[in-house]
């Protein structure tokens, strides 16, 4: 078992031991959870203080005590949340049953990773999908049943992974204990309700656990040119596109988890996937990885984006509803996720991550970024095997003297299309018109047949349906938006201009076209 080259890459990462063909735990750990598992009449632990306590010395007995040593107030933040917030009923239930399910679930980890790691090599023909470091710019596959996420995350409760190499690997946070130190530290209800979405977790897939599967995709565009996948793209390439516009539409209202169309749904991510989830962060990635916590397994296994770079998920499970946002943001009970599932026992949640420019300023309309950012959510938005069969149509018709309109008329690669929003904009500094524009680009050449887009109220974009449906009306191609975007970018930071792309768009074009002033309210 430790010969394979997949699991050597994440065994430092595991809180198991490798040796000949099996996994297992060392024997004091597998002691401490038998005690656990056998409830707290037998093991004592019916508080979260000394639940911490039980944490603690599964820690030694791994050997992480010292050499990765937990936050400072992470036994305040356990004994705060199970002993003073959770109500005493729901804490009688949650240490005599759910504690000992995880306790028995933890066990079964060793079997599971085994189990995992003998199938992982069929799964897809012959493609690796076994649980190993996604590093960076390798593109590749991890499937993991929702069984053996729920025995990582509750490692993740439990704190036993080792972190003490994960920096050098640019890989996030994966234990809780930051979680619940920032509930001591600064006790607000937000921080609260996103505890609760995870202990709410718990207590459903301990009560009956899910039989499915999440698959965890590194896609990359290549650097250099390569003859199997499309490379990143360079300016020419988008100016001399010559692929239509897709379908825009505008949403007021609703949020993007909530879709129903099937289309991919943007995490508006940080380049460290799942960004301040198991710290005090609680924007759009944030609450999503709460609501949808199998999301979280990514944080284990994958480091940081690149600029060329972006993260799939697929099948994660929704179990908590909510409201609010950022400081706002509550824990609203239990939501029943009936998505259906695809043919590898995915529920068809398609979530794509993608990091923004962080605080980028005026930098943000030089054209290299908008380059940057284009490129970012193109590889998101990107299918590349049913893209390459699209260019080699294009290619085809090229070849047979066939004009654009012919070209324009090839089919989407699928109907899956995009449910996005203000990605980028808010806390990163964006500016919200011209990430709308960029996104609609990508999503057009990566071939979508439409974009879903939710301004949540946004004052900045009160006009975008009327703009996207003049420019629809125009039958202009990527090419052509693309090369208005740059010239505006250029004005912007020359100074000639302090207008918004909509302001600065709409004036050239009514001088010689009313066609926008007929265009009716929604």
């Amino acid at each position: 078992m430790e010969e394979r080259e997949d699991l050597k890459s994440i065994l430092a990462f595991l809180p198991v031991v490798a040796r000949s063909w099996s996994l297992f735990w060392p024997s004091q750990v597998v002691e401490t959870l038998k005690d656990l598992a056998r409830g707290p009449q037998h093991s004592g632990v019916n508080s979260g203080e000394v639940l911490f306590a039980a944490i603690s010395d599964l820690r030694r007995s791994l050997s992480l005590s010292s050499s990765h040593p937990l936050t400072p107030c992470a036994a305040d933040g356990y004994a705060l949340f199970f002993d003073e917030i959770m109500p005493r009923e729901e804490s009688g239930k949650w240490f005599g049953e759910v504690v000992p399910a995880l306790a028995n679930l933890l066990l079964r980890l060793p079997s599971l990773l085994q189990v995992h790691y003998q199938n992982a090599d069929g799964l897809i023909n012959g493609l690796n999908t076994a649980l190993r470091l996604l590093d960076s710019q390798q593109p590749g596959l991890v499937f993991l049943s929702q069984e053996l996420i729920s025995a990582l995350l509750g490692c993740s409760l439990f704190c036993l992974f080792p972190v003490i190499d994960r920096s050098a690997k640019h890989l996030p946070t994966i234990n809780f204990d930051h979680l619940f130190d920032a509930l001591y530290d600064s006790h607000n209800q937000k921080q609260e309700s996103k505890i609760w979405c995870i202990i709410h977790y718990f207590e459903k897939i301990t009560s009956r656990m899910p039989t499915g599967f999440v698959s965890f995709e590194r896609k990359v565009l290549p650097l250099e040119q390569t003859p199997l996948r499309i490379s990143y793209p360079k300016a020419e390439f988008w100016s001399n596109s010559v692929i239509p516009l897709c379908r825009f539409e505008v949403h007021r209202s609703g949020l993007i988890e909530d879709q129903s169309s099937g289309a991919l749904e943007v995490d508006f991510a940080n380049k460290y996937i799942g960004g301040g989830a198991l710290h005090r962060g609680c924007v759009q990635e944030e609450i999503r990885f709460m609501i949808n916590p199998e999301l979280i397994a990514s944080m284990l296994f994958m480091p940081s984006m690149a600029d060329n770079e972006a993260i799939e998920i697929v099948g994660a499970e929704r179990f908590s509803n909510y409201t609010g946002y950022a400081s706002s943001f509550r824990f609203s009970g239990d939501y029943v996720d009936e998505r259906d599932a695809d043919s590898f026992g995915r529920r068809k949640t398609r979530i794509i991550a993608i990091d923004a420019l962080c605080s980028p300023g005026m930098k943000q309309y030089k054209q290299e970024l908008i380059l940057r950012e284009t490129n970012k959510a193109f590889c998101g938005f990107l299918h590349q095997s049913k893209y390459q069969e699209y260019s080699r149509l294009v290619r085809e018709n090229e070849r047979l003297n066939r004009d654009s309109a012919m070209i324009q008329s090839l089919d989407y690669v699928d109907d899956i299309g995009i449910a996005t929003g203000n990605w980028g904009c808010g806390a990163f500094g964006g500016d919200p018109e011209v990430k709308a524009i960029v996104q609609w680009l990508a999503a057009s050449q990566a071939r979508r047949p439409f974009i879903s887009y939710y301004t949540f109220g946004m004052k900045a974009l009160e006009n975008l349906d009327r703009v996207s449906r003049w420019i629809q009306l125009h039958q202009w191609t990527v090419g052509d938006l693309w090369d208005l975007l740059v010239d505006y970018s250029l004005q912007r930071l020359k100074g000639e201009t302090n207008d918004g792309f909509f302001t600065w768009l709409l004036p050239s074009l009514l001088a010689s076209d009313t066609e926008m002033l007929d265009l009716p309210d929604d």
